[in-house]
């Protein structure tokens, strides 16, 4: 049960990030490319690679504040669905560039991001 509440807060916090992060990157970026969930994938997945090293490889402590943080504020933070969805809409306005830059940006950078955030959880 601890760790469901644990997800729970950690969503309810995540999903909030998400909105102000996003948000304000599209007041200084503007709408036309999907920055804000660009940014928020890349800065989760970087945040990912760091925690789990330290909740599972350094810590392995509480379960719940493993759940809490990986499972629920990034899980939650992160947007897939969302970034599915804005890729869609650029296809969809046969903007095809755009979207395509959208799907490499996002896999390889969210990829190295997770990455490069393990390697500072093993260095620290």
């Amino acid at each position: 049960m601890n760790q469901l509440l644990a997800i729970a807060g950690g969503g309810a916090i995540g999903a909030l990030l998400r909105y102000w992060v996003s948000n304000a990157t599209y007041t200084l970026t503007g709408s036309a490319f999907p920055y804000g969930t660009l940014l928020v994938n890349v800065t989760g997945s970087l945040v990912m690679g760091f925690a789990y090293i330290w909740l599972l490889e350094r810590m392995l402590g509480d379960g719940a504040l493993r759940a809490f943080l990986l499972i629920g504020l990034l899980g939650a933070f992160t947007t897939f669905s969302t970034f599915s969805i804005e890729t869609l809409n650029l296809i969809e306005q046969a903007d095809y560039l755009k979207a395509v830059l959208n799907m490499l940006i996002s896999v390889l950078a969210c990829v190295a991001a997770a990455w490069i955030g393990r390697v500072i959880g093993r260095q620290l």
